[in-house]
C-alpha cells in the first residue's frame, strides 16, 4: 500500500515504515503528525486518486528529528564593478517516519 502526499510545496510517494526528508514543520521531536492533503492512495489492486485531495484520506507520521542539511554556498560577482558577495544558506528539515495510511 502506498500514498501520495503534498507538504511544503513538494510531493513525496510513501509507504509505512519509510523515513522521509520534508520541509520544516512546527512539531516537536516525538510528536505525531497527520498529512490531510492525500493525492492519490493504492493498496494493490484499486487505486483512488483525488481531485484534487482524496476524501477521507490520511498519512500518520511520527517526527524522528529536525535539523538543517548541508551548507550551500552562493557567490554573486559583477564584473569591473568591484562587487563580490559570499553568502551561505542551510536549508532547514524535519525527518518523519510514516507509521499509517489511512484511506
Amino acid at each position: 500500500m502506498f500514498a501520495v502526499i503534498e507538504t511544503g510545496g513538494k510531493q513525496y510517494k510513501v509507504t509505512e515504515g519509510d523515513v522521509i526528508f520534508v520541509e520544516k514543520l512546527g512539531a516537536s521531536d516525538g510528536e505525531k503528525v497527520t498529512f490531510d492533503k492525500v493525492l492519490a492512495v493504492s493498496n494493490g489492486d484499486n487505486t483512488n486518486v483525488g481531485a484534487p485531495y482524496v476524501d477521507g484520506a490520511s498519512v500518520t507520521a511520527n517526527v524522528i528529528k529536525s535539523g538543517k542539511g548541508k551548507k550551500i554556498l552562493v557567490m554573486t560577482y559583477k564584473s569591473k564593478k568591484n562587487e563580490k558577495k559570499k553568502q551561505g544558506h542551510r536549508q532547514p528539515y524535519t525527518k518523519v517516519q510514516i507509521e499509517k495510511i489511512n484511506g
